[in-house]
């Protein structure tokens, strides 16, 4: 394949990202975008001289060699049903659903079909995270505190819990992939949320979520996200192992051991590029660094979806082993 031909399902402000990046790669072209909003995908479409499809039907009937699906966490599913029926290799922004159901139900479909997939979870990509995990790898880690202070982003759907799951889910679902790589499979959480809406109309997400972590080597760990600034305050993770402190956001990473302190910084756009180049020399067949496939992904998702249960009920959640099957076999369980 010297061209991979790429479909854009959804037109907002992370397909318009996606955009970008692919338009920038020699070896790629983006044939088509489709959106529920018909003026949006022509607009996105216009910007690359490509076409607009009215369906995502349609969008598959013109060969696509990939496609990317970037739509609102409610919208998942059918569109991605129907990409997996196709056999066209994916990309899934995440988070990859709004529940848990729809998540392992896709997963089980791209199973069975044996299906290339990758889901946008970028800063996996950052070349400090590489960096983290060797400077981690042979000690014993202890503890993990992830943050994210943010506002509330300016789409109307992110603020309902029923379009978004919120803001763990949505959200700070970045960190939680990062905890997993770096810290491990979280096996117990207790999460509260304050209760209270941010300041937006028809909002019903919690303000602030604050939780606790246990690990299954031992470690424990913290997270809180807040979406009540109007700036993005904070966002990444610190890790404290024996000998060693770091601390790590998109902008780089920080070091603290024996030797004293030291700062490796990171031009954010670098992940953002990777992971999109990544899966394109996948599905060209010239490369194998899909880092985060969907069953990968749905681990993730499954964490976070425990935050959010054990804040809406104010209960621990305990997790088993992953088991991508329903929803009672996948281990997540709500203490009485």
């Amino acid at each position: 394949m010297d061209r991979c031909r790429v479909g854009l399902v959804g037109a907002g402000g992370v397909a318009q990202r996606h955009a970008r990046v692919l338009a920038g790669f020699d070896d790629t072209e983006l044939i088509g975008v489709t959106d529920v909003r018909p003026a949006a995908a022509a607009a996105l479409a216009g910007l690359y001289g490509s076409r607009t499809y009215p369906d995502v039907e349609a969008l598959l009937a013109a060969r696509p060699d990939a496609v990317y699906v970037c739509v609102p966490p409610f919208a998942h599913g059918a569109v991605e049903e129907g990409v997996v029926a196709a056999g066209v290799p994916m990309f899934v922004e995440k988070p990859v659903a709004v529940d848990l159901v729809t998540a392992e139900r896709i997963a089980d479909l791209v199973a069975r079909r044996g299906l290339l997939t990758a889901v946008g979870h970028h800063w996996r990509y950052a070349p400090v995270v590489q960096h983290a995990r060797d400077l981690l790898a042979g000690r014993t880690v202890r503890m993990v505190s992830g943050t994210w202070w943010d506002k509330v982003p300016p789409v109307e759907w992110w603020s309902r819990r029923d379009r978004s799951g919120g803001q763990v889910v949505e959200q700070a679902a970045h960190l939680l992939d990062l905890i997993r790589l770096l810290v491990g499979e979280a096996t117990e959480v207790t999460a509260y949320g304050d209760g209270a809406p941010p300041p937006v109309d028809g909002a019903d997400v919690d303000s602030v979520t604050t939780a606790t972590l246990r690990f299954a080597g031992g470690a424990v760990g913290t997270l809180s996200a807040a979406c009540v600034l109007g700036w993005k305050h904070r966002a990444g993770l610190e890790i404290l192992a024996d000998g060693l402190a770091l601390t790590l956001t998109e902008e780089g990473l920080l070091v603290c051991d024996a030797d004293g302190e030291r700062r490796l910084p990171v031009d954010p756009e670098t992940a953002r590029t990777a992971v999109d180049r990544a899966f394109v020399d996948a599905v060209r067949g010239i490369g194998d660094d899909v880092r985060v496939p969907y069953a990968e992904a749905l681990a993730t998702h499954r964490l976070a979806l425990a935050v959010a249960d054990s804040a809406r009920t104010g209960r621990p959640v305990r997790l088993d082993a992953p088991a991508i099957t329903t929803l009672e076999s996948a281990g997540v369980t709500v203490d009485a």
